[in-house]
Formats: structure tokens, sequence, C-alpha cells
């Protein structure tokens, strides 16, 4: 900032040693008697807007500019007689910092409040940063300068703070159904509050060249829960991607083989198109898996049953006990005279118990008549 009291020569001119500045008035407090001739110098990145009498009567852009009032040097002094020697002709200059102010903060004081689609309500924080710059210096001095008294960067910061959380809450609220699908759309969410924002800023006169978001979080209880999902997920395909491995690993085995002759690794080979068809069906066989049991019709209930069962879980019925085959050992069906599986005879190894009441044939261990269900 530069000037002097000379009567006869005024220079205005203003440097923004801190960086901070967005405006600067000059006189800093209160009006001014600006002379009459007075030179107001600009720099290329300011913008100067010459108040007088209480209004706007000019803007200029970078040079060096003549200003024109009614006070005159000496003779402003002898009329100011009845105003106390101060004259009623009041003018003041505004100095407007036109470079990009970058990097300015914004984020949510408290958390607010969002319906998830999968959480429920939550609360959540969100900061960024953006970039603003005047551009039209006397709108900007009359509606937000002017009536709110904001001259530095951090008072602009923290009123426009404001505004962008209002509007963020909007826009998450309309564009965002589940906070599990904010990382990929970070920056789309920064484009259309951008958008929304532009009409806020212009009506101030500010341009907001650039803002974006840094971070959305919920609180740490909910942080808890999306993790704990996550594992559950990584769990879920813990068993496919082990199984694929092992899958490789033969694979690398048969390749070994066959270039030092037949061996185990071959067989394997072969087995791999069938081990990859299960794998894409649901998983590999596992290791010592029984196979799937025939199953036999109780025949008083016509439960399914497995064939080596002592007696029908459902109805207890006992007529499900088997001998083996002498030859095979595999299990017999009551009555059969031969095994289905190897085609020994078996009635002389079949031992029956004959019911006294009603005369049925039972097997030898069978303790109730599988006919009439006396004691035998």
């Amino acid at each position: 900032m530069g000037g002097n009291n000379l009567i006869f020569l005024e220079n205005l001119e203003w440097f923004d040693e801190t960086g901070q500045e967005l405006v600067h008035r000059l006189p800093e407090e209160g009006s001014g008697e600006i002379k009459y001739g007075a030179q107001l110098t600009l720099r290329e990145s300011q913008a100067g807007v010459f108040y007088y009498k209480g209004k706007a009567v000019g803007a200029f852009g970078p040079g060096r500019h003549t200003l024109k009032t009614a006070n005159i040097p000496l003779l402003t002094k002898i009329a100011s007689i009845p105003w106390g020697m101060k004259s009623p002709l009041r003018a003041e200059v505004y100095f407007v910092n036109l470079k990009v102010f970058i990097n300015l903060k914004w984020g949510t004081r408290d958390p607010v409040a969002f319906k998830d689609s999968e959480l429920g309500l939550i609360r959540l924080r969100a900061f960024g940063v953006f970039n603003l710059q005047v551009v039209q210096p006397v709108l900007f001095i009359n509606r937000l300068v002017g009536t709110q008294g904001i001259y530095t960067t951090a008072e602009v910061e923290e009123y426009l703070n404001r505004v962008i959380i209002s509007r963020f809450n909007d826009y998450m609220g309309e564009t965002i159904d589940s906070i599990l699908n904010l990382p990929s759309k970070y920056d789309e969410l920064s484009q259309g509050l951008s958008e929304r924002l532009h009409e806020d800023f212009r009506h101030f006169g500010i341009n907001l060249t650039h803002l974006y978001i840094s971070s959305i979080t919920p609180p740490p209880e909910v942080q808890e829960a999306i993790d704990d999902r996550s594992r559950m997920g990584v769990f879920d395909d813990m068993n496919k991607l082990m199984q694929m491995k092992a899958a490789m690993a033969m694979e690398k085995a048969s390749e070994a083989d066959g270039a030092s002759g037949m061996g185990m690794g071959t067989g394997m080979g072969l087995m791999m198109p069938a081990m990859f068809a299960q794998y894409f069906a649901g998983g590999l066989p596992q290791s010592g898996k029984k196979e799937a049991q025939q199953e036999f019709s109780c025949p008083e209930c016509h439960h399914p049953i497995p064939v080596d069962a002592k007696f029908c879980h459902q109805c207890g019925h006992q007529q499900v006990v088997f001998n083996q085959c002498t030859g095979c050992h595999k299990n017999l069906t009551p009555g059969a005279k031969f095994c289905s599986r190897c085609g020994k005879s078996v009635e002389d190894k079949l031992q029956t118990k004959s019911c006294p009441t009603c005369g049925n044939d039972n097997l030898a261990d069978s303790m109730y008549c599988n006919e009439c269900g006396e004691k035998l």
C-alpha cells in the first residue's frame, strides 16, 4: 500500500504483501477526502473501484488513472469549516485482487445426516479444497464485501464453506444411493457439485475455478461394518483362489513330467480339463469325500434312507436292516436271493424269524414283526 497526504499531489496504490487479501480499502478506516486529480495506479493483477459520495462511480483496470472529485486543495478546507474542517464529499478506493486463490479449504464442522440404501441413516463428514477468482469487482464489493465486511480470503473461505456444505448435502442425497459406491464417483461428484455452486458464486461476482472432494467418511462404527463386509467378500473368494492355485500347480507338474517322460504329472494333466470344469461349476472335489450313497425307500413310510441304515430315521421301521453278501460284502435287501453286485446266491445265509401271530418272515435279528408289529 502506498499513499501520501500531500496537499497538491496524491498517488494511490497497493501491494498485497500477505498474498491473502482479496480486497484492500483506502483509506483503511472511515472515509477519505480524495483530492481532485489524485492518481490511482493499478497492477496487472488488480482492479480498482472508486466510490464517491457513497456510490461506485468508476471501475478501473491496470494502469494509471486520474480521479476527479470536488475536493479542491485549500478551497475545500475553507468550504468545510461548517463541518468541522472535514469535507462532506467523502471518497474511497477499493483495490480488488484478481489472481486465482488456490487451496482454500472446505469441510463439515459437524457430521451431516445421510440415508444410505444399505446401511440406513448414517452421519458423514466431507472435506476438500476449492479455488476462486473475483471476476466482477463491483458486484463482489457491493454484495459481499460491503454487506458482510469481508476482506481477506480467510473470511471469504469461512462464508463460502457454509454455502458449499449446504449444496453438498442436497447433491449427495439426490445422486448417491449408498456410500459403498463412493470411491469410484469422487470425480463425478466434484464436477456435479461445482456446476451446482456456479450460480451461488456468480451471485457474488466470483468464479469457482475448481472444486475437489478429498474424502467422505462415515463414523468409526460404520467404517468397521464396511471393513467387515469387505473381509467377508475376501473369504468367499479365498476358497476358489486356493483351488485355482492348486490346479495351476498340478498343471505345472504335468508339464514337468511331460518333458522328462511319463509319470504322475501326465495323469494329472489328463485330469486337468475335468478339474477346471468342476472349479468353474463351484469348486474342486475335496479329497476323502465319500461318493453319494444309494438310497432305499422304507416300505412303511416310504421315506428315503441309506442302504446301510439299521432302521428308518423317519418311522423307526427295522425292515431296512440288511445282511451282507459273503462274496462282495454288499448290503442285501430283505428277501433277496442273489447279490445284485456279484450274483452270488444268498438264500442259505439269510436267516429269518417267523412271526407266531401272522406267520410273516422277518430278519433273524428283528425284535418286532414287520407285518403286524407283534414282539417276536
